[in-house]
């Protein structure tokens, strides 16, 4: 990859991943510095890296990074789950903020799987090529975290009936 190379991918995909990362971390500061870091390592890499497959290696990059954010930083723990759910949804709660909290409910996986596929728009194929995975396991990890933000969000309803 050359530097022309680098810097259109920096232009094509630094604020997909921007956004990728938001909505993982919901910190503006922290997705600045995942995409800051994607680039670096994409620099450091860039005689080993495809330029067909630079999007792919782009986002299994952000989505390790994240991971490890999540890991390190413990974003879900059972004492965040208790004290920011909702004891009730009322108007106080927008769906928005119960649609995060039920993200932040599901494995690192299917959270990624879920974002890129509903938030970014990628197809299987896509999103099998960035995680690593074949296109019926990310048919089968969407399906189960559909299904568990829909049962998380049900459950809510059930408290507040």
């Amino acid at each position: 990859m050359n530097r022309k190379c680098y810097n259109s991918a920096v232009k094509d995909y630094s604020e997909r991943i921007f956004r990728y990362a938001f909505k993982w971390t919901k910190k503006e500061d922290v997705s600045k510095d995942i995409v800051q870091e994607v680039f670096e390592k994409l620099w450091v890499n860039r005689k080993k890296v495809d330029v067909r497959k630079v999007k792919s290696w782009l986002f299994t990059t952000a989505h390790n990074l994240l991971a490890n954010y999540s890991k390190k930083k413990k974003m879900i723990s059972s004492e965040d789950l208790i004290y920011n759910e909702p004891a009730f949804v009322g108007s106080n709660y927008e769906l928005q903020d119960l649609l995060e909290v039920s993200l932040n409910t599901l494995p690192t996986l299917q959270k990624s799987i879920l974002l890129l596929r509903d938030s970014e728009g990628y197809d299987y194929k896509e999103i099998a090529e960035i995680l690593n995975l074949n296109e019926s396991q990310v048919k089968v990890y969407l399906f189960r975290a559909r299904k568990k933000m829909k049962d998380y969000l049900k459950d809510l309803a059930v408290l507040t009936s």
